[in-house]
């Protein structure tokens, strides 16, 4: 029973932190499952979806009801994001642990770089491209559906950067798109980890359970935030995922 509070306990941590950043939460419940539990990076990923679906799902709503999402624009990022999250599941099925942890740094470290740099060299709103048209947003669910299949995560956190940088979204409105866009890519992720045998179900569950309870505090605080502080403070989360990930 002290351990399913602990997962709750820790779920409510993690659903906050997945409202506040539009991902879920599953970034910063990988390293974490990994130093505590020392579950390895297949089955971190794997129990981690458990958590992040309903939390996706829950946070999504959310975001649409403070910011009407463009369903049009949701559609096509979703579509070419569920055909390449399935390629990058199957495959991350098949990489050792060890290696998928390595690369699972790298991504988080080069997002962080990323990040930073749009950070203090911001693209003015006026000079963005504009509305995006269906053919790129297929190119970006196409990356962010491939990053979200091989690492478990990560699709929401690949889209957000570019539909605020190239653009010209809001913090907030990126991250509603980019929810449901990473929606149906985690289910079909969580369905590939789950045949391969690499869900703790009973953890994830109580993780779940939390973060359900939470992320709409994540949410509420995320529209509050001024947009510059919501990007530096996601600047540091992925930098303190990369930490985590290379301690363990």
């Amino acid at each position: 029973m002290s351990e399913v509070l602990i997962n709750i306990g820790l779920g409510l941590c993690l659903g906050t932190i997945g409202g506040l950043f539009g991902i879920g939460g599953g970034l910063i419940a990988i390293p974490m499952l990994g130093l505590l539990f020392g579950l390895d990076q297949h089955l971190a990923q794997g129990t981690a979806l458990v958590m992040v679906v309903p939390n996706v799902m829950l946070a999504l709503w959310r975001y649409n009801q403070r910011n009407r999402l463009n369903w049009r624009w949701a559609a096509v990022l979703a579509l070419a994001g569920f055909c390449w999250a399935l390629l990058g599941a199957n495959l991350a099925a098949s990489l050792s642990a060890t290696l998928m942890r390595q690369l699972f740094v790298v991504f988080l470290l080069t997002l962080m770089l990323y990040n930073g740099w749009r950070l203090y060299r911001p693209v003015p709103l006026q000079s963005a491209q504009g509305a995006p048209s269906t053919g790129q947003l297929a190119v970006l669910g196409t990356f962010a559906g491939l990053a979200g299949g091989l690492f478990g995560v990560g699709g929401a956190v690949v889209a957000t950067p570019v539909l605020t940088s190239v653009f010209g979204l809001s913090q907030v409105a990126a991250q509603g798109l980019a929810l449901a866009m990473a929606l149906p890519s985690t289910g079909v992720t969580l369905a590939t980890f789950a045949a391969h045998g690499q869900v703790a179900w009973g953890m994830g569950l109580a993780l779940s359970c939390g973060g359900l309870l939470s992320i709409s505090w994540g949410v509420r605080i995320a529209h509050a935030l001024p947009d510059k502080l919501l990007r530096l403070l996601f600047c540091g989360f992925l930098l303190a995922c990369s930490l985590g990930l290379l301690l363990q």
